[in-house]
């Protein structure tokens, strides 16, 4: 074969090629029209028994060189391209997306608001302990403005023989707190047996990242009234934690932050890999505000400062840390949690590197309860 003949050919190819782009749109057309017909009258798109038509008469019809069973699978992929073809984009596309949504969602939890551009702090230490613990960082946090207290009441552990909250008990001492200095209560929820009680004691609903994909639970936050806290799983993908927050915008709950806490790799140096990036995808793929938490991402606490202003740089809605008042006692987590001194020097260094601003202050309510 000369160079002649296969530039004919090729040129021959490209007219084969054109012709089936022309058809394959033609086809296209077709379906449109077929999908406003089907949505008038309140049809469902998809019809099998039809489809099995087409690929029988496909069948029937293919003359080879393909054999059948290659020519049904590229129909099947036109097949399903067609049904997709007969959904606008805006249906298609998720509650918590950009496209459904382009502004950005604001979250209140008892005044405060995450999500309205000022980006905030929430601390409190890793498990509730005991009420003069709570009230020991809550004070050092009122004190210098800040209002958005958690504390863990149900712990889930990796072993069955750690510490696992004082549940119920917990959640009275974090609502005892918060109602003394006007705070606000950001707690943890394991099971959706505990979620209407649970509504009594907290101000905002905390999923954690063991319990991502745990369906149910999520379901049940979407029906409460309350702002929920979503954390990413350990292992989870982007698409598989935005997939998660659908399950509760759907069921009507749209005061939804979502909190990236670092994944799991095959790193050591640190308890989890805080994925960074992550901000900035959730930011620009969703309308909901984004939170990251440094102290379980690093699991040190000597990363927490240099984290913090890795979110805050990055344009975090909020940021977690854990406070004790002693951490080397700590029930739970005790490496990583920052002491009463410590949360101040971290506070001043953010806002001496102008990361941070210093909020309102009220140490004199404070004083009110030595």
């Amino acid at each position: 074969m000369n160079h002649e003949q296969l530039e004919e050919l090729r040129e021959s190819l490209d007219r084969v090629n054109l012709a089936i782009l022309e058809q394959i749109n033609m086809r296209a057309e077709i379906v449109q029209q077929i999908g406003e017909i089907k949505r008038a009258q309140g049809m469902t798109r998809y019809d099998p028994i039809r489809e099995r038509v087409m690929l029988d008469l496909i069948a029937t019809h293919n003359r080879g060189p393909f054999p059948t069973t290659t020519m049904q699978h590229l129909f099947k992929q036109i097949f399903k391209a067609s049904l997709d073809l007969q959904e606008d984009d805006h249906s298609k596309a998720l509650l918590v997306s950009r496209k459904r949504q382009p502004e950005d969602t604001m979250v209140e939890i008892k005044g405060e608001k995450i999500g309205d551009g000022e980006q905030r702090f929430v601390f409190g230490p890793c498990a509730v302990e005991s009420y003069e613990q709570v009230f020991e960082v809550a004070k050092a946090m009122r004190a210098r403005g800040e209002r958005l207290l958690r504390g863990g009441a149900f712990k889930p552990r990796t072993s069955p023989y750690d510490f696992q909250g004082l549940g119920v008990d917990g959640l009275k001492i974090l609502k005892r707190v918060a109602d003394e200095l006007d705070m606000a209560v950001i707690s943890e929820i394991v099971t959706p047996a505990h979620m209407e009680i649970a509504c009594e004691y907290v101000d905002m609903i905390q999923i954690g990242a063991r319990n991502m994909q745990n369906f149910a639970l999520l379901k049940e936050a979407g029906a409460m009234k309350k702002p929920v806290l979503l954390k990413r799983g350990l292992a989870a993908t982007i698409e598989e934690f935005i997939h998660a927050a659908e399950y509760i915008v759907t069921q009507g709950n749209e005061q939804l932050v979502l909190c990236e806490r670092g994944i799991r790799t095959y790193e050591k140096a640190t308890r989890n890999t805080l994925d960074i990036s992550a901000v900035s995808i959730l930011k620009q793929e969703t309308h909901l505000p984004v939170m990251v938490d440094v102290t379980h991402s690093g699991g040190r606490r000597d990363l927490v400062l240099p984290l913090a202003k890795a979110a805050l740089a990055i344009g975090a809605d909020a940021v977690m840390v854990e406070v004790h008042p002693d951490p080397a006692v700590a029930l739970s987590d005790a490496a990583q949690q920052l002491d009463i001194a410590q949360f101040h020097q971290f506070l001043d260094a953010l806002i001496a590197s102008g990361l941070y601003r210093e909020r309102d202050t009220n140490a004199d309510a404070c004083d009110r309860y030595v």
